[in-house]
Order: structure tokens, then C-alpha cells, then sequence
């Protein structure tokens, strides 16, 4: 459910590190919060964007969540397959990225949840709800 390769962030979403790049997606648990994603709002291409930054929107038929940049970057690529078909979030939330950015600050990695402290972040918060 949480792949060990990535790195998670308190606010739902994941990275996946190649180089100095990286594509940011949303977690599954954030997919599950939202429940049925109709709309997806990203940023465009060349735009620069600091940690912690929203970067975009992602919509559901019952709520509204923005979506946070886990670490400074510039953004290289928009996944418009997403744009066009926001239920694919839903079917499989780290195959299907949001952005692909060039890392400005890789030192800001070392913030980032490893995937087993993401699982235990979230029983944390699921028992105070």
C-alpha cells in the first residue's frame, strides 16, 4: 500500500526520486480520504515552486484538498493524463504521478517520511479522528 521506494510527507503525498528529478503524486491514503476524484488542477510547465508550496488541486465529489510541494523544485512535466482522467488516482495513486520536477534542494529529502514511518504517521492520525 505504501511502496518502500518513495518518500511520503505529512500532508499525503509521495515522491519518487530518480537523479535529480522526481514525480510527486498523492498517497493512497489521500485517494481514500477524497473517495471519487473528479478534477485535477496542476501547475504548469517552468513554473518553480518551494517546499511546501501547493502546487495544485485535487477535487472529489465531496471535498477539495491541495496538493504540496514535499521539496523545492522546478517543474518539468504535467501529467495531463490525470487532468483528463482524475479517476485514475483512485485506481492506482503511484503509477499515476501529478508533476515531474527538477530538484533545487535535495537536502530537503532528508524531511520526507520513509514508507514505514508514513504507515505509522497515519494509524497516529486515523486514531484521532
Amino acid at each position: 500500500m505504501y511502496p518502500e521506494d518513495l518518500k511520503y510527507t505529512k500532508t499525503h503525498e509521495w515522491i519518487r526520486v530518480e537523479g535529480n528529478k522526481a514525480k510527486i503524486g498523492i498517497t493512497y491514503y489521500a485517494q481514500e480520504q477524497l473517495n471519487d476524484i473528479v478534477y485535477v488542477e496542476l501547475p504548469n510547465v517552468g513554473d518553480e515552486i518551494p517546499k511546501g508550496e501547493t502546487f495544485g488541486v485535487v477535487e472529489s465529489v465531496k471535498s477539495s484538498s491541495d496538493v504540496y510541494m514535499p521539496v523545492s523544485g522546478k517543474v518539468i512535466a504535467v501529467n495531463d493524463t490525470v487532468v483528463d482522467q482524475p479517476e485514475l488516482l483512485n485506481d492506482d495513486p503511484y503509477e499515476n504521478w501529478l508533476i515531474e520536477i527538477e530538484i533545487t534542494n535535495p537536502e530537503e529529502l532528508n524531511d520526507l517520511m520513509d514508507a514505514e514511518t508514513y504507515k505509522k504517521f497515519i494509524e497516529e492520525e486515523e486514531k484521532s479522528h
